[in-house]
């Protein structure tokens, strides 16, 4: 082969690696940003477990590997190969491949805002402005494990009333459908007038085992227009409300609204979020609407140059001691320091709450399963019990 073409395919061949190499670095930026792209305003699948039982772990891993000094994009590669989720190990990869590309950790996040929502993402900024981003990760963590604490004394003090009125009720609705008319056939043969308990529970009980499916797509109609009901802006706050003004629950529901409010103002008060941003991103986080709408007002009262403290003194939702804590806090510049503090006593009173609430509710709840089987159950051998003066009719 001569010299000459050999130089000329060198060169050729010199060029065309050139130009892949030059193209690749950009077809790379451009699949990531298409990739960054598709999950948003997506559905994401199992989010809400995303949330609930990975992110506080993820969060955790990532302060303490930020923390012994790693890189952002090596402490997010280790995540990734750590995770089982197919869901959130594709949420980190793509984050990841954001921040390669020049993005910050904080607007990374953002495409994915099922998983990190406004308040992580802002916490995040103000860590990565303020130069403590691990020491505000550490803080988002331990927020979403004591919210996670938080919903499951709430869950496992619901569960046992739930679970027992769903078993009184399955067992009225077995004894009606399957067992009433046993007795009612036997009782025909009598020939005579039942008691007026008894004649009611087998008309019912022959009204039941005609309609029972209209009964069933009637109940199903009403749950979800309930649902939609409540998934109205006007429905979900009128819930709320009724919630807030119930004998028991609305004191626990003041006391849950109030610990999530002082616990995420602190936290993103600390991590450098301005105050009017903090309160408008707070707002959604109670948990409860009205809430909700007393810290809108807040803001703009403070928007205005009014101190949060005094703007809250006319609510009745929120607790006095959380507004005079605030008040003490705004005097001497540690309004995160007094909203932690508030937090954990709120925290403990709902726990306290909650105890109290499941050792009442355990006798409420047996008694009312005794009076509906042993009422079903009275009505049907009542006429047993008037044997005589049955027959003898």
């Amino acid at each position: 082969m001569s010299p000459v073409v050999s130089s000329s395919r060198s060169r050729s061949s010199g060029k065309s690696a050139g130009s892949s190499a030059g193209k690749s670095p950009k077809a790379d930026a451009q699949k990531a940003k298409a990739a960054a792209k598709k999950p948003r305003g997506k559905k994401i699948a199992g989010a809400n477990k995303i949330v609930n039982t990975l992110l506080p772990g993820f969060s955790r891993q990532m302060a303490a590997m930020l923390s012994s000094g790693m890189p952002i994009v090596a402490c997010l590669e280790a995540q990734e190969e750590q995770a089982d989720n197919p869901s959130f190990k594709m949420i980190i990869e793509v984050i990841k491949r954001n921040i390669e590309n020049g993005a910050a950790f904080s607007e990374a996040l953002r495409n994915f805002p099922q998983i990190f929502d406004d308040l992580y993402c802002n916490m995040v900024r103000g860590g990565e402005t303020g130069g403590q981003l691990a020491e505000t990760i550490g803080r988002i963590a331990g927020f979403l494990e004591a919210t996670a604490r938080l919903k499951r004394k709430v869950k496992s003090a619901m569960m046992y009333p739930v679970i027992v009125l769903c078993i009184a009720i399955g067992i009225a609705i077995g004894m009606i459908l399957f067992i009433v008319p046993v007795f009612g056939e036997m009782f025909a043969d009598f020939g005579a007038d039942l008691p007026t308990p008894t004649q009611k529970l087998l008309d019912l009980s022959d009204w039941l085992r005609v309609n029972v499916i209209y009964v069933i797509i009637g109940f199903g109609i009403i749950v979800v227009a309930f649902k939609k009901w409540k998934a109205t802006p006007g429905g979900a706050y009128a819930f709320d409300a009724m919630v807030l003004k119930a004998p028991v629950f609305g004191e626990l529901a003041k006391k849950i609204a109030a610990a999530r409010f002082a616990r995420t103002f602190g936290q993103m008060v600390r991590s450098g979020v301005p105050i009017l941003s903090a309160l408008e991103i707070v707002s959604g986080a109670t948990g409860n609407r009205v809430a909700g709408a007393i810290i809108t007002n807040v803001r703009g009262a403070v928007e205005k140059g009014e101190p949060m403290s005094s703007a809250m003194q006319s609510q009745t939702v929120l607790p006095m001691m959380l507004v005079r804590m605030l008040q003490a806090g705004e005097k001497t510049g540690k309004i995160d320091d007094m909203m932690d503090s508030i937090a954990d006593f709120y925290d403990d009173e709902v726990e306290t709450m909650l105890s109290g609430l499941t050792s009442l509710l355990e006798p409420i709840m047996m008694v009312f399963l005794g009076v509906i089987i042993g009422g079903l159950v009275l009505c049907m051998f009542l006429p047993i019990f008037k044997m005589g003066e049955v027959v003898s009719g």
